[in-house]
């Protein structure tokens, strides 16, 4: 007999994602006998969902289709009537419109039942539809097995929010009344998640892949993480932050509380200001009122276990009243993060933000290792019929780059789909002593020379496109500098005449390539390749269309 048959409930949740939810309930039923019941929570769908699975039950004597009356307008409650509703010893969730991989459910049961934990918890890909390509979420906890006898051993458990990954004993989460909370509540898994920390359980830790989270930014109905567009979202995001830090404080965690503030600092506050130049002067206004409101919480050791960029975003919203430097910011929040120029001291030679903010000091640049650093590297790529060169400029830092001696970078096109590496090219750099260091995004002349103390040094060599073919590509540099050091980073896209423009360049193999530099959310370099002629024509005669209209 299997070993652990009939052990687990599979809760699906979902609302008008006929589409999909069959998709969801399959994989979990395909996890074998281990999985007792898959029990599917509609909430209150209008669409064909319920049909759908009313005709899988038939069938499948495992599932059982719940349906609420009223729709919650949240996750929350579908997933409290599918624990209510649990009669196996396990418990795990699943949202409609992903999926349960093959064997998710016995590698989560194997590391509970074998080491005798009330938490199971593995790996999670989020899967970019309809490329495929998967980023792993929070990889650094899911390297090796490991047994955490209580979370505060482990304190960067907190930056997994997800409760999908996870695998918990039902008889845990009724004894502590672990529930989600009620009715529309976006973010449900940052209190869901502290109320499983705050009770102290066992956890096991495994790398296999448990889950596949679908990405579908084209959606005509976007997830909660993805619709981000209206400020009532960070509003919400702040709300589900306080409440989990509160439940952990009160649990006595104070550690877990801190580094719940520190994830704050790192992730969600990195991750929306490098959107707030994309969004209108109301919603600005008022994300930073928010802010500046929600960090006035914070005291000085919540601020110090976050990673300096975090920390510098923080420190300029609470000096600035009102929204300031977003290009900066941007850059700032970018990962790896990029600090561009200027690059102001105060009368006692200290380095601050700016001139304006003089009280947000950036002593911490003069210390830290060359290799975190946030060095900034403007890149500008010129297609050419005869030979497209890339050009480099990578900024002084407080003299720290000086220090170094920049010597060569290597310059990475990354597959946007599959991530692999189509070309790398070396190019070394060389003092500029142009005197125009650009600080205002547009470009100045690249004239490499032997600048005794230059503000910057450039870089510069050919690419050749017909190499990389078709795709999207992101541009990944490794900074070599003379004391042996290194940095990893990404370049900054100067915007100016001529540039960022798309052009049809001749191709020897291909007959015509199309090349479209562009600047990414974050503000790196990126480019588009689509090649033949076929791609060229269907170009430019979107660009008569529009003249014509």
């Amino acid at each position: 007999m299997y070993p652990h048959q009939s052990q687990v409930c599979v809760v699906v949740i979902g609302y008008d994602d006929a589409a999909h939810v069959t998709d969801a309930v399959r994989s979990a039923l395909a996890q074998g006998p281990a999985v007792r019941e898959v029990i599917a929570v509609d909430d209150c769908s209008a669409d064909a969902s319920t049909d759908l699975l009313d005709r899988l039950a038939l069938d499948e004597p495992r599932l059982k289709v719940v349906r609420r009356r009223v729709n919650s307008g949240g996750c929350g409650s579908p997933r409290n009537d599918g624990i209510d509703a649990a009669t196996a010893p396990y418990v795990m969730f699943l949202d409609s419109d992903d999926v349960l991989p093959p064997g998710a459910v016995d590698a989560l049961l194997d590391a509970a039942a074998g080491r005798g934990t009330e938490v199971a918890a593995g790996l999670c890909v989020r899967r970019e539809l309809p490329s495929g390509r998967e980023v792993p979420w929070q990889p650094e906890l899911y390297t090796k097995p490991v047994l955490v006898s209580r979370p505060s051993h482990r304190t960067r458990l907190v930056h997994d929010t997800l409760c999908v990954n996870k695998l918990y004993r039902t008889d845990f989460l009724r004894e502590h009344g672990i529930r989600f909370p009620e009715g529309r509540f976006p973010y449900e898994d940052f209190v869901f998640t502290a109320r499983v920390l705050a009770a102290g359980p066992r956890i096991a830790l495994i790398p296999e892949t448990v889950y596949v989270w679908n990405v579908r930014r084209s959606a005509e109905r976007l997830s909660i993480s993805l619709d981000r567009a209206d400020v009532d979202n960070w509003r919400a995001r702040l709300a589900a932050h306080d409440l989990a830090y509160d439940i952990l404080l009160d649990a006595g965690e104070k550690g877990l509380a801190r580094a719940a503030r520190a994830r704050f600092l790192d992730h969600g506050l990195r991750m929306y200001a490098r959107e707030l130049d994309l969004r209108g002067a109301e919603y600005r206004r008022e994300w930073w009122a928010l802010t500046r409101a929600h960090l006035a919480t914070f005291d000085a050791g919540d601020f110090a276990l976050a990673p300096a960029p975090g920390r510098v975003i923080a420190q300029v919203v609470m000096a600035s009243e009102e929204p300031c430097d977003l290009a900066r910011l941007k850059e700032v929040a970018a990962r790896p993060a990029r600090l561009r120029p200027p690059y102001p001291r105060a009368a006692d030679g200290t380095p601050v933000w700016s001139a304006d903010l003089p009280q947000v000091t950036l002593e911490h640049l003069l210390f830290r290792p060359v290799h975190l650093l946030p060095v900034a590297v403007d890149a500008e790529l010129r297609p050419r019929a005869r030979a497209t060169r890339l050009r480099l400029r990578l900024h002084e830092l407080y003299g720290r780059m000086a220090d170094a001696g920049p010597a060569s970078v290597d310059v990475e096109f990354v597959n946007r789909q599959d991530g692999v590496v189509g070309l790398t090219i070396t190019a070394a750099f060389l003092p500029d002593e142009s005197d125009e260091s650009d600080t205002s995004g547009a470009s100045g002349a690249f004239s490499p020379s032997g600048a005794a103390d230059p503000d910057s040094w450039t870089a510069e060599a050919p690419v050749d496109l017909a190499a990389l073919g078709s795709g999207t590509w992101d541009l990944r540099l490794h900074v070599r500098f003379h004391d042996g050091t290194s940095r990893e980073t990404t370049p900054h896209a100067v915007v100016g005449p001529g540039l960022l423009r798309r052009s049809a360049v001749p191709s020897g193999r291909h007959g015509v390539l199309l090349v479209q530099p562009y600047a990414t959310h974050g503000g790196s370099l990126a480019l588009r390749l689509a090649p033949g002629w076929r791609g060229f024509t269907s170009v430019v005669g979107r660009r008569l269309r529009r003249l014509l209209h």
